[in-house]
């Protein structure tokens, strides 16, 4: 019998964040009394960029979440790491400055050292395939960021076998407009930013944005007296063109530049935010992108879409291996590691889209399109533990053709149809003399039916199929049957129900899913003896198992009364292993898989008290989950109460904003290994810890 994980029971005394979060909400005694009084207003409809066509949201046949520019606005944000808690059944790891590697129902990438990577969850930023290094991912003058959760088999493919994020920045506007803003917090944060856009011309649109944020990070380096060797320090600039070629053609360019030059000292021996280290580590990268997109209208049966983006990333991640300084302790080591990346990434898309009006076979709308990528990864790593530079090059093509059909087969129903066939082909060399060049063709697609079922509700049900390219592993040590990895299945079965209701005040959207994973890509390690005697534990990834991943999602939003709305979110997640031994010995068989919390959820409300002042508050709460499949070793459930008042002007705006109130420690990434040498280097769990208390005020003026 299926079952799915409960909210664990809290005495009085511990529901600290509620008790709070109660509190705040009824702050103002007339709140409801004054709110109640007011006409409700109507939910803005949410367009979903990341589909074939741009569809509303709640006419997608699939599970997607998105979180808006005013909730970013409100949580004061300025990275995508900060606002994942709002979005159930995602996660993430740091093992960084920022969180490069998401999961999604579970299924996701935890990190990377000198090997090459496949990522499960694609980062897709105006177009531009980020994915794997979601340093980049900065959130200023961001409409929306869209997360389509379970596989992308037919629009997207290979990057994208348990879903996708997609964050969409503004467009170009008609109108001359322009903003400033200026923000402050603690842990040393300042920012600005700003923005203009307009005519240029009579033809086209031009919009202009640039933002630097700065931090001290939340660590104190005891050994060297300060507190900033985890520090952020962000540089975002960004310009957007698009202009009108004749009556039926529209050209958008983008390009933009990311310069994140960030400190990396998150651990210490004793798990706690005091590190000892002599030689502070770094987690920097310059990315810089482009994409230009055409739209030809002028066939009367299908629109022309063809895209083309490119990125440029120089990444360097390097950290102190030992995390003290010398002298520490009599049977000390010391030493560190360096990693260095130049990543480059094209990707091309031509797309034909049919019109209204224009169906085939008596009702069918259609798309079809071809896509292609190339990606070139050149690492250097420079450590202490090795004789000397390693070196290695791996290049991926990948070139697909798709296509969709939605066919109306009644008033009220329709049937939609995908398929994706793609080649992927890779090739791999390095200093240690390893060389591969696996090929794979994989196929994926979906099937899904919705239906009207009258007074503002539609359900479907869908089947797709997602994959991930098979790959190797680079330790020349490993048994030659341990070298390469196979292609990864995954079929996912969904229920669901979309609801726009009480004339458009009320906004649900609920799924059920079933996820099956066929060889499943595992993380896993083995104990390999050498000819004098000694042992050698090497990680690898293999097929060692099958999985299965199932869950409920719920999103919800409410306009109670123009002055009161109210949003619920939840995701419960049941995930196990089949049948699975791991290179330790441990029988997995069961057990949950790693980075896939038994449940989310985010509660919140927002409150308009007339004369332009307003408030929010919410509470994101996670479950524990397995850090990795190759210890035992967990987070811990937590809850996070979040909350804003703000006032709004003219022209002019003031948000004062708090994450974290009552200062939760709550862990983001875990090891176990020895590296304490006052307990002889024992095997034992070692954490990073998540964002304590934040708070800050943000001022903007627009014109």
């Amino acid at each position: 019998m299926t079952t799915f994980p409960t909210f664990p029971h809290r005495r009085a005394a511990e529901a600290g964040p509620l008790a709070v979060a109660l509190a705040l909400v009824l702050w103002t005694p007339s709140t409801f009394a004054e709110a109640a009084e007011q006409e409700a207003a109507e939910i803005e409809e949410i367009v979903v960029t990341a589909t074939f066509r741009g569809d509303e949201l709640d006419g997608v046949p699939a599970s997607i979440g998105v979180v808006s520019a005013e909730e970013i606005a409100r949580r004061g944000a300025t990275h995508l790491e900060e606002i994942l808690a709002a979005i159930p059944n995602l996660n993430y790891s740091k093992g960084a400055s920022r969180a490069r590697f998401l999961q999604i129902r579970g299924i996701g990438e935890r990190g990377q050292f000198s090997e090459p990577l496949n990522s499960s969850v694609g980062l897709i930023v105006d177009g531009v395939d980020l994915s794997g290094i979601g340093t980049v991912a900065t959130l200023f003058d961001v409409e929306q960021v869209e997360v389509l959760r379970g596989p992308q088999g037919t629009r997207y493919g290979a990057n994208a076998l348990a879903g996708l994020v997609n964050v969409v920045t503004h467009a170009p506007t008609a109108a001359p407009e322009g903003e400033m803003e200026l923000a402050a917090g603690n842990y040393g944060a300042v920012g600005v930013g700003a923005v203009v856009a307009g005519p240029l011309g009579e033809n086209a649109r031009g919009r202009l944005a640039a933002r630097v944020d700065r931090a001290d990070g939340f660590m104190e380096n005891a050994h060297l007296g300060v507190d900033d060797t985890d520090n952020t320090d962000e540089t975002l600039l960004r310009g957007k063109l698009s202009f009108d070629a004749g009556e039926s053609t529209t050209i958008d360019l983008t390009a933009g530049f990311i310069d994140a030059n960030n400190g990396y000292d998150a651990f210490s021996l004793d798990n706690t935010r005091v590190t000892l280290a002599d030689e502070p580590g770094h987690d920097t990268q310059q990315t810089t992108y482009a994409s230009a997109g055409v739209k030809w209208d002028d066939n009367p049966a299908f629109t022309t879409l063809a895209h083309v983006g490119v990125a440029a990333s120089d990444m360097a991640y390097g950290y102190d291996a030992d995390w003290v300084h010398v002298g520490f302790h009599p049977w000390e080591y010391s030493g560190t590691d360096d990693y260095r990346r130049d990543r480059n990434t094209l990707t091309a898309e031509l797309r034909l889209v049919s019109k209204p009006g224009a169906e085939i076979w008596g009702g069918t709308a259609w798309s079809l399109g071809a896509y292609a990528l190339r990606q070139d990864v050149a690492l250097t790593r420079q450590s202490t533990f090795i004789d000397s530079d390693f070196t290695s090059d791996y290049e991926v093509g990948r070139f697909a053709v798709f296509g969709q059909t939605e066919t109306t087969l009644d008033a009220q129903s329709t049937l939609t149809m995908g398929l994706r066939l793609e080649r992927h082909s890779s090739s791999y060399d390095d200093s240690d003399r390893a060389s591969f060049s696996p090929g794979d063709n994989l196929v994926g697609g979906r099937l899904a039916y919705d239906r009207a079922l009258g007074a503002g509700v539609v359900g479907y049900g869908s089947i797709s199929r997602g994959y991930k390219a098979g790959g190797f592993n680079i330790d020349g040590t490993l048994p030659v049957d341990l070298r390469e990895y196979d292609p990864e299945v995954l079929w996912n079965f969904e229920a669901g129900v979309k609801v726009g209701a009480l004339a458009r005040r009320l906004s649900l959207r609920a799924a059920i899913f079933e996820m099956r994973r066929d060889d499943v890509q595992i993380d896993s390690s083995i104990v390999f003896f050498h000819e004098d005697g000694g042992a050698e534990f090497i990680d690898f990834v293999g097929n060692a198992a099958e999985g299965v991943n199932r869950g409920v999602e719920v999103d919800m939003e409410f306009a109670a009364t123009d002055a009161v709305s109210l949003h619920a979110r939840l995701g419960l997640l049941h995930s196990e292993y089949d049948d699975y031994i791991n290179g330790e010995g441990m029988d997995l068989t069961g057990r949950e898989q790693a980075h896939a919390p038994g449940y989310q959820f985010s509660l919140g409300a927002s409150f308009a008290f007339g004369e332009g002042f307003s408030a929010t508050v919410s509470l994101d709460g996670r479950d524990e989950f397995y850090f990795s499949d190759s210890h035992d070793e967990k987070s811990v459930p937590y809850e996070l109460l979040n909350a804003s008042v703000g006032y709004q002007g003219r022209n002019w705006s003031v948000t004062a904003w708090a994450r974290n109130i009552t200062d939760e420690d709550y862990l983001v990434r875990g090891f176990y290994f020895g590296n304490d040498p006052r307990d002889g280097y024992t095997d034992r769990g070692f954490t990073q810890l998540g964002e304590p208390q934040r708070f800050g005020i943000t001022a903007s003026r627009s014109w």
